[in-house]
């Protein structure tokens, strides 16, 4: 084996490894702590996948295909013709790293803090899991592969906010006449509604698998990639199973109702996670496979879909103009800034889908920061009403700052992560021409300026103002487990934002070899 292959099967064994350790050793705090090393390491093997030979990323002449990085093809049910069938170029690349960075970080803050619910080393566990299901879903290159590692996170993150999740009522502390528990009762509920979206999107998923597949006679994506093996009846039928699958996920407009719900009753590691890289499993899977396997039906269901993405936009900023709930906002705040990778994608244009792709690893970055600070606030303060946490930065001035300085990342600020991706899926629909995608782009700059109202509201609401009650006895300082685990994202979110080529470099020649096929 190559020294790729070797990182690409470490990059998901060694936080399988890390889940078993993590609930076979002795001592819950042990098992935290092995957790913990396996997901450091994880991000290690993640971030030398860009070394070594990088030229094999192109599109050859009579061979369809965007070759990657790194690629591991062995036999895995040979009865099936099915095959472990792995690889990374610069489509998935930052998307890896993003996510073993992500789990990093929430396993690194359950050595310092953990929901109740359950053993700490158990929710590391499932987080560890639920880590090999997104890369493994990010760098399978065999549709069936794929669709496994696909459905590997449900299980694992509907046991994350079932089990650890819920809300606080309002209140400053535990001894409040007005705190109230938990709320299991809630947790679970939108642990069920999250569940019943993802199954029911996975049964559109597995449908149009099966209608690729078994047309082609192949379930490499490789080999798929560009249609030719398809009909353009099987590939308007299969984008339309495909894309629904993973417009649940994302999620777009209308299929989005589980979001809010998963986010305000998830606890916050399991909101970060949710937030910071599971919804990218479904833009994702729309560039790779999508738009990939099924080019004709992409341009076929372009318009409806940059429809739907500005629908997103707009109706996901009105929403949050009517939130009083600090988390609910942030998560319908997704929907919005998803809605603008949505509609980069719907362009099928260079400028469109590189938008799309620095767009996710900017709201994983940047939304992922905003529920940790989120959480810090409600763990402070149990509540998360808007009304009850004025004055924010008269008593924790340090927290106060980090939260504007997400939200203003959040809401486009040029130099920050969040303005490259908003910024340029407006060009790129007003690249695209014509009455329709020029009033789509218009409409999405009145989505980005809807954005800065709510997230400005935020800000009045929370941080300007007399403190309120449940902020008046709040300690200025913050934890030394909460430094750590919010200041590579705050540097993240100010690197991208100045050096954008860190995700456009590396995403450059897959795009272009990707949309050469798209539109032949």
């Amino acid at each position: 084996m190559t020294a790729g292959q070797v990182l690409l099967v470490a990059v998901l064994a060694l936080p399988a490894l890390g889940a078993v350790l993590a609930v076979a050793l002795p001592g819950d705090r042990a098992g935290r702590l092995a957790g913990t090393a396996a997901a450091a390491l994880t991000l290690v093997a993640a971030a030398l996948l860009a070394t070594g030979d990088r030229t094999w990323t192109a599109y050859t002449a009579g061979t369809p295909g965007v070759l990657p990085w790194h690629r591991l093809d062995v036999p895995w049910v040979p009865a099936l013709d099915l095959r472990f069938h792995l690889g990374v170029d610069g489509i998935s690349y930052p998307l890896v790293v993003l996510t073993a960075l992500l789990t990093l970080l929430c396993c690194g803050y359950s050595l310092w803090r953990v929901p109740d619910g359950g053993r700490g080393s158990v929710l590391v566990a499932l987080l560890l899991v639920i880590e090999v299901g997104i890369l493994g879903t990010f760098l399978a290159l065999d549709l069936v592969l794929f669709f496994l590692f696909f459905e590997v996170v449900l299980l694992p993150m509907y046991a994350v906010i079932a089990g650890w999740g819920g809300t606080s009522g309002a209140g400053p502390s535990r001894g409040h006449a007005a705190y109230r528990p938990v709320d299991r009762d809630a947790a679970r509920a939108a642990a069920r509604k999250f569940a019943l979206y993802t199954l029911a999107g996975s049964v559109l998923l597995l449908v149009g698998v099966y209608v690729v597949v078994s047309a082609a006679g192949t379930a490499d994506i490789v080999a798929l990639t560009g249609g030719s093996e398809l009909s353009r009846g099987t590939q308007l039928a299969a984008f339309t199973l495909l894309g629904l699958a993973f417009a649940v996920k994302s999620p777009l407009w209308p299929l989005h109702s589980w979001l809010p719900d998963a986010h305000t009753r998830a606890p916050t590691v399991g909101s970060v996670i949710l937030a910071g890289v599971l919804l990218k499993m479904g833009t994702y899977g729309l560039v790779r496979v999508a738009v990939g396997v099924a080019p004709e039906g992409a341009r076929w269901a372009a318009p409806v879909l940059g429809v739907l993405a500005v629908a997103a936009i707009l109706v996901g900023s009105l929403v949050c103009l009517a939130q009083d709930e600090l988390k609910r906002l942030i998560a319908y705040s997704s929907v919005g800034h998803m809605g603008f990778v949505l509609l980069g994608i719907a362009t099928l244009t260079a400028t469109g889908i590189q938008a799309a792709l620095i767009g996710n690893v900017a709201h994983g970055v940047i939304t992922g920061l905003l529920f940790f600070l989120a959480g810090a606030i409600k763990d402070r303060t149990h509540t998360g009403d808007l009304a009850d946490l004025s004055g924010l930065r008269e008593t924790a001035p340090r927290l106060a700052g980090l939260l504007a300085f997400a939200a203003v990342a959040s809401l486009g600020l040029p130099g920050l992560a969040g303005f490259w991706g908003e910024a340029f899926a407006v060009v790129a629909a007003i690249e695209v021409g014509g009455a329709l995608w020029v009033t789509l782009g218009v409409l999405a700059a009145v989505g980005g300026a809807l954005t800065a109202a709510y997230l400005l509201r935020l800000l009045r609401r929370v941080t300007h103002g007399r403190p309120g009650p449940a902020v008046a006895g709040l300690s200025p300082g913050l934890a030394g487990a909460e430094l750590v685990a919010w200041a590579p994202l705050v540097l993240l979110a100010l690197v991208i934002g100045l050096v954008p080529t860190l995700v456009l470099g590396v995403a450059e020649a897959p795009v272009a070899a990707l949309l050469e096929v798209v539109h032949p």
